[in-house]
């Protein structure tokens, strides 16, 4: 299978599930029963985000968030949610410098003939001409430093960042910030953690490339329970049944 361009929610995915990964991004069907509320939830905060750099005011935020809020629907149980997001945003906006972009979508070249996609929440420029990078992350799990030091995609990220702005790895700093709690959680990556994580990655684009449609097997794993695609996987439904939804979700995109 042909692969022209690799992100990391591409990437995870197929080491999670060859199967969940040829229906995704092969058939392009889209994933069912997944927490709808959570991801709205999310996306509306991310946005809010991404509209309030500039604010300095509560109320400056509050509007945004009541002109945002008919675009996203979620439970009212999330609602108590937003006002602790937005006072402790303001609070942590204030500290940050100059701000290149928010919600910067762009690919650098990964190895010949793929390119690596990321989308990143938003990159700070200090007076220094050091970057960070920001990660919103509005769930309830946090991670701790020594998650983020073998953190997959904020790897990925501090390699399109120093490709892109063609700075060394040295002067980007990788953040996840969750709005929920103010917590701000870093790390600074050596170039050989970089190095070896694009390794891992050109091998994995490598193996996906070798792969025949018909060799993107099932994984039963942790993640089997919360996957969208289960009612359509042989690992738990027999073979009949797996092409027959197949076959309807196919004529849903027509």
């Amino acid at each position: 299978m042909f692969i022209g361009e690799i992100s990391h929610s591409k990437r995870d995915t197929y080491k999670q599930c060859g199967w969940k990964f040829y229906l995704k991004y092969y058939e392009r069907i889209p994933e069912s029963g997944v927490n709808a509320d959570a991801m709205q939830f999310g996306s509306y905060i991310h946005k809010i985000f991404e509209l309030g750099v500039a604010a300095k005011t509560h109320d400056d935020l509050a509007k945004i968030a009541e002109e945002q809020r008919p675009n996203y629907t979620f439970d009212n149980s999330y609602e108590k949610k937003i006002f602790i997001c937005l006072k402790n945003f303001l609070r942590f906006n204030a500290t940050l410098e100059e701000t290149l972009g928010t919600e910067l979508d762009f690919k650098v070249a990964l190895m010949e003939g793929t390119m690596q996609r990321v989308v990143i929440d938003r990159i700070i420029k200090s007076k220094q001409g050091n970057y960070l990078i920001i990660d919103y992350k509005t769930g309830a799990e946090e991670k701790t430093k020594l998650d983020l030091f073998n953190n997959d995609q904020l790897k990925a990220y501090t390699y399109a960042v120093s490709k892109h702005f063609n700075i060394p790895v040295t002067k980007i700093t990788a953040a996840h910030y969750y709005p929920l709690t103010n917590n701000f959680v870093y790390v600074n990556f050596l170039p050989g953690q970089v190095h070896k994580y694009l390794t891992e990655v050109q091998k994995d684009v490598w193996d996906i490339r070798k792969k025949k449609k018909s060799q993107f097997a099932p994984s039963k794993n942790q993640f089997c329970n919360w996957c969208g695609y289960k009612d359509k996987c042989p690992e738990f439904y027999s073979p009949d049944d797996v092409r027959c939804r197949i076959e309807e979700a196919k004529k849903l995109k027509t």
